[in-house]
């Protein structure tokens, strides 16, 4: 585990930081050219990790799939009205190997680069694609025993979801990689994990990758449970070479052999249908947490209670975002005001904080993660002022290693139902209190916060606002018997620094 309960995360979209890097160098960037500069800026924001995405090679079959896939396309048009053929680099989840393109200046320059992060503090984090590979990954054509297979019939039927290659054993017809709601993805091969060769090959790559950096964000991780995988393939993951099905879970046995390796590796999982809970028990630090997002974009603030009643173990291993590479910006997925009060929520709970590069600009074009160019955008000043004030509040010890308890909100008067739409909570440690109270709601509201601690008797308390200028002196024990009384503005919030 990182050595904070509630570290920050930053991701990178690498081949559109070093696009923007040669525009700004006018020639070609490589991981070298994210100088310290651009370091520096990363470090002074207060973060634990950087996630650089998108470092591995690319094969040309995956590229070719991304120039000419007529859907995509259209997607990138959307995304970058005036794209051209340059700005496709293909997809970083169609890996070729587990090897930084020679482009982006190869494994030379990601240890320099893991060297200079590490001098200011940051840790690195890489990409784990374990449920599929590119069409022209050399497996393929060596070991096509290591992927899914159909026959003619099967491709006929669903043309989508097979693709025939050429292999070293003769014409193979390989599932593209899916998961069981989507047709597959076309520059990818699905891996077959009840073939335990495969198994043991791809822990070796895991364990390639743990000696470039520190951690790993594993994508779809669900789909390699073993109920999961067997309800997507059914008969079709049938080792077809004639040895033994293999059934028991892969990721404690993989987790387990890295840390044995690496012991302070650290392992996200990319997780959806409610399966987070289990692959923390499989050995995940950190899991993500899509139903905070929903909820907050829902404007559930009954289900975000629920969901913030959760064990605390629970809460202090998912990870929390408003946006990423997957997801909607959140400048544009939340209204002013709403974004702002679902920022203070998301990243004042327990659990890994995370970020997305261009969310403090309030950047809200979405970028396809086949491009390596994105639109060029004017900085949200205002919104840039909200971060900057966020992350310095993230920078106290309270919120990062402190004790987190969810609190009641209770009506201000009879008759008055705002105090439903209120979130509150508060951090401890040695002493020192912060609470935080926010109206998710779009209209004015009252309420009472119970603040059930017996340090507050006997003395005079200020309240300051860690992300604005509101100042209040409250008696202690007043605040202990009645709670703290707000009457706030449509999403408004407070960080009260209780000293």
């Amino acid at each position: 585990m990182t050595s904070s309960p509630s570290p920050c995360l930053y991701e990178i979209n690498t081949r559109i930081a070093l696009r923007e890097a040669a525009a700004r160098l006018g020639r070609d960037a490589t991981l070298d050219d994210l100088g310290d500069e651009y370091l520096d800026r990363v470090a002074d924001l207060g973060l634990d990790w950087v996630w650089l995405l998108g470092v591995w090679r690319i094969g040309p079959a995956g590229r070719q799939e991304s120039l000419t896939n007529a859907d995509w396309r259209r997607g990138y048009a959307v995304d970058l009205p005036d794209f051209t053929d340059d700005d496709i680099s293909g997809s970083p989840f169609a890996v070729r190997e587990y090897t930084v393109d020679t482009r982006l200046g190869g494994p030379a320059a990601l240890a320099r680069l893991r060297q200079r992060l590490t001098r200011r503090g940051l840790r690195l984090m890489l990409d784990f694609v374990p449920n599929h590979t590119a069409l022209d990954h050399p497996w393929a054509k060596a070991h096509p025993e290591y992927y899914v297979q159909a026959n003619d019939d099967e491709l006929h039927r669903q043309p989508r979801n097979y693709i025939r290659l050429d292999t070293d054993r003769g014409p193979v017809v390989f599932a593209h990689g899916r998961d069981p709601y989507f047709p597959g993805w076309p520059d990818t091969l699905q891996l077959n994990y009840r073939h335990a060769a495969m198994r043991a090959a791809l822990l070796e790559q895991l364990k390639h990758i743990a000696d470039q950096c520190d951690g790993i964000r594993c994508d779809m991780a669900m789909l390699m449970l073993p109920d999961i995988f067997r309800r997507t393939w059914r008969d079709a993951a049938l080792p077809r070479d004639g040895t033994a099905p293999v059934d028991d879970a892969f990721w404690p046995w993989a987790l387990t052999a890295v840390r044995e390796r690496q012991p302070n590796f650290v392992c996200m999982a990319e997780v959806y249908w409610d399966l987070e809970y289990v692959l923390q028990q499989q050995g995940f630090d950190f899991t993500y947490d899509k139903r905070l997002y929903d909820c907050l974009r829902d404007r559930d603030t009954e289900a975000i209670r629920g969901h913030l009643h959760a064990d605390l173990a629970f809460q202090q291993r998912s990870a929390r975002f408003l946006e990423n590479h997957d997801e909607p910006r959140a400048a544009a997925a939340f209204a002013p005001g709403m974004h702002q009060a679902a920022a203070v929520v998301t990243f004042l709970v327990p659990g890994l904080r995370f970020f997305h590069e261009g969310q403090f600009e309030g950047r809200r074009v979405h970028a396809s993660i086949h491009l390596n160019r994105r639109p060029v955008e004017a900085v949200d000043g205002e919104l840039a002022a909200f971060y900057r004030r966020l992350l310095d509040a993230l920078r106290s010890p309270i919120v990062r290693k402190g004790q987190w308890r969810l609190l009641e909100c209770r009506p201000a008067w009879d008759g008055n139902p705002t105090a439903e739409q209120f979130l509150a909570f508060a951090w401890q440690a040695e002493g020192a209190l912060t609470v935080v109270a926010v109206n998710y709601a779009a209209a004015q509201g009252q309420c009472y916060v119970s603040l059930p601690f017996e340090s507050l008797p006997g003395r005079t308390w200020l309240l300051r606002d860690a992300l604005g200028a509101a100042r209040y002196e409250r008696d202690g024990a007043d605040l202990a018997n009645r709670g703290l009384y707000l009457d706030q503005a449509p999403w408004g919030y407070h960080v009260f620094e209780v000293v």
